[in-house]
């Protein structure tokens, strides 16, 4: 759609006498609940002004099914202030902030909305769409889509879609002065961010805030990290689901990041969370069980624990530690499921390879020449340099873990499991802001118009929605299976752990 709003588009000379032309009043005239996004020459500043000038609880009301092209960043000004669509729906007819504002030798605009201001205690985004507008090029220097956090608390994003971001992340929750506390995210569809060309990564959702709670999200096409927590104590993450399609991914969730918490995950909880890597692209014949995939696509690391696994010797002996990593399931392909090094006092029990998957990849050109490149498998660990650690039964001692993301995806070959990823449709939104329970809105949008992706529109027709269906089910049935053995076996796996307690 244009940058004007639907209601522009109809105004047409009124035909009397025939219904089927018959004139609307109610959309001939500019909402009056909603703040307009014509003239756009005045529109960031009149966005921002609003908030500056309304004070604490204001909310600014953006208008269904219209862009706005910013040329600077929306930035919260007080407390418990709301940047939200009218109405609050969940889909395509969510408003619409378009980062319009130049770039020039790979500085400038990249932030659509902040809430760092010293004084944006429990601001709120919610039921609004973001376009980075990255649009293929390289990625330009700067913050997220969206910044949060900072030295803030009780702050909210839900019911968000982020993507196609200029710079680094699809969304960032800053620590600030090590002051960040209680941010809440959650029901948001995020993605795609990055490309997977060397070095033009992006991740879906980055924390370094201490107690957030990161929960119910879908983070499709991520590139760098699907979700990546820099420390973030006391966070808790759990029931999000990330997919590729067309992108391969580094880490699904990264646990890797010694700055800026200097490798504090104590109280970090990673639970019940659903990772799918590529799938084969093709249809199967007879009872193949392996195909081929259009783009290469897998997540090089499922979940990755520690520094070393990600940066190789880059951070010396420095560790991460005291982080939980529990019952997630992963299914597709990958290079490694799960992968730990340089890690102490960590809990990983109960995650679980379910379905189809496959574990592929070999050495590429940034691998090290002095690391031994461990072959692709579900579980790995370096226990050389892992301590006080309670592991689950699985995992393999290998005697090198440095630096996996440098590994390849085969180019091409019958290596890529059936099967699928999740579902794009939709789900509802709450009908007024107190409390946001409810569905989250997991409906993707490509990169042009925040529309929906590809695929989900493939999905109008018969025979797909018929596959996404028995996907969505088969999905359903192994998460709630793999939930279930774990959640039968974890007494005896703490009581004796299987792998015995390094120390």
């Amino acid at each position: 759609m244009s940058r004007h709003s639907r209601s522009s588009l109809l105004h047409r000379r009124h035909v009397a006498h025939h219904d089927l032309f018959a004139r609307d009043d109610h959309n001939l005239h500019a909402r009056d609940d909603c703040e307009p996004a014509d003239p756009d020459n005045t529109l960031t500043d009149r966005l921002n002004t609003l908030l500056n000038s309304s004070g604490p609880g204001y909310t600014l009301p953006l208008c269904p099914n219209t862009q706005y092209l910013i040329d600077a960043p929306i930035l919260f000004a007080a407390p418990n202030q709301e940047i939200s669509t009218t109405g609050y729906p969940s889909g395509d007819d969510r408003a619409v902030l378009v980062v319009n504002g130049p770039v020039q030798n790979g500085q400038g605009h990249t932030t659509a909305v902040d809430g760092t201001c010293g004084n944006c205690g429990g601001v709120v985004l919610r039921n609004v769409q973001i376009n980075g507008t990255r649009n293929g090029a390289g990625p330009t220097a700067g913050g997220a889509n969206i910044e949060m956090g900072g030295g803030n608390s009780d702050q909210l994003i839900e019911y968000v879609h982020s993507f196609d971001p200029r710079s680094w992340s699809c969304m960032h929750i800053a620590e600030g002065p090590f002051t960040c506390n209680n941010v809440t995210v959650r029901h948001n569809d995020v993605g795609p961010c990055g490309t997977d060309t060397f070095q033009e990564w992006a991740d879906g959702i980055s924390v370094s805030c201490q107690n957030a709670y990161i929960w119910n999200n879908t983070i499709n096409n991520p590139t760098d990290g699907g979700i990546v927590l820099f420390g973030s104590p006391g966070t808790l993450v759990e029931n999000n689901t990330i997919f590729v399609e067309t992108h391969t991914l580094l880490g699904g969730i990264n646990m890797v990041d010694y700055l800026p918490w200097k490798g504090n995950y104590t109280n970090t909880i990673v639970r019940n969370n659903l990772i799918l890597g590529g799938f084969a692209t093709e249809v199967p014949e007879g009872d193949e069980t392996k195909g081929t995939n259009d783009d290469d696509v897998i997540i090089k690391i499922g979940i990755a624990i520690g520094p070393r696994t990600w940066f190789g010797d880059q951070f010396g002996t420095n560790v991460s530690f005291s982080g939980t990593v529990l019952n997630n399931v992963l299914t597709g392909a990958f290079g490694y499921g799960m992968a730990i090094s340089s890690a102490v006092n960590f809990t990983v029990e109960g995650n679980t390879m379910e379905g189809n998957t496959s574990f592929i990849g070999a050495r590429g050109p940034n691998c090290s020449t002095t690391d031994q490149t461990p072959s692709p498998s579900p579980f790995v660990v370096q226990l050389s340099n892992v301590q006080s650690s309670t592991l689950q039964v699985e995992f393999q001692n290998i005697s090198d873990a440095d630096g996996l993301t440098c590994i390849l995806p085969p180019d091409g070959g019958d290596f890529w499991p059936f099967g699928g990823g999740p579902t794009t449709t939709a789900l509802p939104s709450p009908t007024s802001s107190g409390g946001g329970g409810g569905g989250g809105g997991a409906q993707a949008s490509n990169g042009d118009n925040g529309g929906l992706s590809g695929g989900a529109k493939a999905g109008i027709a018969i025979g797909v929605i018929l596959g996404v269906a028995a996907v969505a089910v088969a999905t359903f049935f192994i998460r709630k299976a793999a939930l279930s053995r774990a959640a039968n076996r974890r007494p005896s796996m703490y009581g004796q752990p299987s792998m015995e307690q390094i120390h």
